[in-house]
């Protein structure tokens, strides 16, 4: 386990396995263990996963955030942990992270994994108005809309807690950031290594909204998971765990 500093906040990271890196970001309202199934599956690499700030073991400092604060936070993690040529996999707002973090660091970042997640995320007024329920209602209130979209995912009762545990302030915060983000010119910019997966009954980030994002990279390739929604790496971590391992070994990352 680690604790890292980063602006204005400590931020926790965890890891496991040996070999090449493989970063994994989250998604809005869980935290890390999203992807332990993931990693689980991966033992010849060395699997990083952290909690974003305003989620899991990381501080939740009062918001609003910005893209560029969460970016700066991967950013943080990778510095810290001396990382190097890694392959950085994200879902949903962890993959929007991901294409923030390329354009930042091609230094650092040699590949990208882009699951459930968008170049934009919609319009803004959206989530400042999921913004201002969070911080009047808490999580709780918000959380059967969230889950609806995440669907299906079997294990209901384990997400619905993490989710309703996080910080109300700190998703809040996140929102703000996703409002303000569009990344289409910069992740169009972009020419590395890059795979794309969504579940095909993902309500949240439509397969074809996925794949329009993926596709602004040229030479990307992209993956349906059949029956998998929002939250695939929870729900179908082998498949998942099976194409990225893929990926790796075709760009040589093993």
């Amino acid at each position: 386990m680690h604790k890292i500093t980063a602006k204005d906040a400590e931020l926790f990271a965890t890891e496991s396995g040996q070999g090449p890196t493989v970063v994994f970001a989250h998604c809005l309202g869980l935290d890390h263990h999203v992807w332990d199934a993931v990693a689980e599956r991966l033992p010849d690499h060395r699997c990083i996963r952290y909690d974003m700030r305003g989620h899991g073991r990381s501080d939740a400092p009062e918001g609003p955030y910005a893209m560029g604060t969460l970016v700066a936070d991967a950013e943080a993690v990778c510095d810290a942990l001396e990382l190097e040529d890694v392959v950085f996999v994200g879902v949903s707002l962890g993959g929007m992270i991901a294409q923030g973090l390329a354009v930042k660091r091609l230094d650092l970042v040699r590949g990208l994994v882009l699951s459930g997640t968008a170049a934009k995320f919609g319009q803004p007024e959206p989530w400042h108005a999921r913004a201002a329920a969070a911080r009047s209602g808490g999580m709780a209130a918000l959380a059967p809309d969230i889950i609806s979209r995440w669907q299906p995912v079997p294990d209901m009762p384990p997400v619905q807690k993490r989710l309703t545990s996080t910080d109300a302030e700190g998703y809040a915060a996140t929102c703000e950031a996703i409002a303000g983000t569009d990344f289409y010119t910069p992740t169009s910019g972009l020419r590395l290594p890059t795979m794309g997966l969504c579940g095909d009954a993902d309500r949240s980030t439509p397969p074809d909204l996925v794949r329009e994002t993926v596709e602004l990279i040229p030479g990307s390739s992209f993956h349906l998971i059949r029956g998998a929604g929002h939250l695939a790496p929870l729900t179908h971590a082998e498949e998942v765990a099976d194409h990225i391992r893929t990926f790796l070994t075709s760009i040589g990352h093993i």
